[in-house]
């Protein structure tokens, strides 16, 4: 199981806990649009696998060399969370495994489907996608890279992942190594 940080790696604990199976990050990062950060563009994985948005980088005007600089800037962000978050740890082997990739919910699924991308080049068995609380649309999309999404809540319309939670305060990095330490099988 492997939760993509930092929300999700707190839902990929409880699922994790259930379950029984160990518990490890994938760490993602949105490509926010410069003027809006917010506004996901893209989505890079730790090996430099990203997806673009073309569509919206060409409505917005964004140039490639500030694409260049997001993802540069993303990758150093990637780079410190892994080290942050597994130190000198080996990255889990997942050829020939079912790998399961947890987050706390899908809008755009721009860090899913990167991860789904950047874990498929490891050869697993199968990639499942689970998520509390996802778009519809976007839980549908994702199976051009998984081969199951699990969602058991899709309201529509859905404005917004954090509307779904009592409390969607930001999981810190400590949080995010205590729940990792704290979920090994």
């Amino acid at each position: 199981m492997l939760g993509l940080p930092r929300g999700g790696v707190a839902v990929a604990a409880e699922v994790a806990q259930a379950l029984h199976l160990p518990l490890d990050v994938y760490v993602v990062r949105k490509l926010g649009v410069p003027a809006r950060p917010e506004l996901a563009m893209g989505a890079l994985a730790g090996d430099g696998t990203y997806v673009l948005d073309e569509q919206m980088i060409g409505a917005l005007g964004v140039g490639d060399a500030q694409v260049r600089r997001v993802i540069a800037r993303e990758r150093e962000e990637i780079r410190r969370r892994e080290r942050a978050y597994r130190g000198v740890a080996a990255e889990p082997q997942l050829n020939g495994k079912t790998v399961l990739l947890v987050d706390d919910g899908l809008a755009t699924g721009a860090t899913m489907r990167v991860a789904a991308i950047a874990v498929r080049r490891s050869n697993p068995k199968g990639i499942v996608v689970a998520v509390p609380v996802g778009a519809k649309r976007t839980c549908e999309s994702l199976l051009d890279v998984a081969d199951r999404v699990v969602c058991p809540f899709q309201p529509e319309p859905f404005p917004a992942v954090g509307l779904f939670y009592e409390d969607f305060s930001q999981t810190t990095d400590e949080e995010v190594r205590r729940l990792l330490a704290n979920c090994t099988a």
